[in-house]
């Protein structure tokens, strides 16, 4: 899988506006090999068990959705930042929307994973749905601040 997110149409990623890093909003979708994130399958073999896969067929198919596309989410938007010059500790806003807001416990596990620190101001908003299809349940965009460093 590619590592930063990539826009699905012809827009940014990301935007510098000086200080501040601007992420566009974050599916679990993969536009380089049109792959759409449904469940633990489609994530990497050693981000499974982070993401939560139990083994147990029940709860994995129940839950595999919400849990596989959060961490590929949230994996996207600190690969995207790397690649822009910040980190995650750097992220002080989140805007995240849900399919259906039942989801949020669960996404709340993973993005603590990803800020185990001070959590960054969040807003969560339930959507009735989110481009390409159906399968996506979760969109999250950053707002990082990441001061230019001084030149030399």
């Amino acid at each position: 899988m590619t590592d930063i997110a990539k826009p699905l149409a012809r827009y940014s990623p990301w935007r510098r506006a000086g200080d501040w890093l601007l992420l566009s909003g974050v599916i679990a979708v993969d536009p380089t090999r049109q792959l759409i994130v449904r469940g633990f399958a489609d994530l990497p073999p050693e981000a499974r068990a982070a993401a939560g896969e139990t083994g147990e067929f029940s709860v994995d198919a129940r839950d595999g959705a919400i849990l596989a596309q959060s961490w590929f989410v949230l994996d996207r938007i600190r690969s995207t930042l790397e690649a822009a010059g910040g980190r995650m500790d750097q992220v002080v806003r989140l805007v995240q929307y849900f399919k259906d807001l039942d989801h949020f416990p669960r996404y709340a596990r993973i993005r603590h994973q990803f800020f185990p620190g001070e959590p960054p101001a969040s807003t969560v908003v339930q959507v009735s749905g989110m481009l390409p299809t159906p399968d996506i349940v979760v969109e999250v965009e950053a707002t990082a601040y990441v001061p230019l460093t001084p030149k030399a």
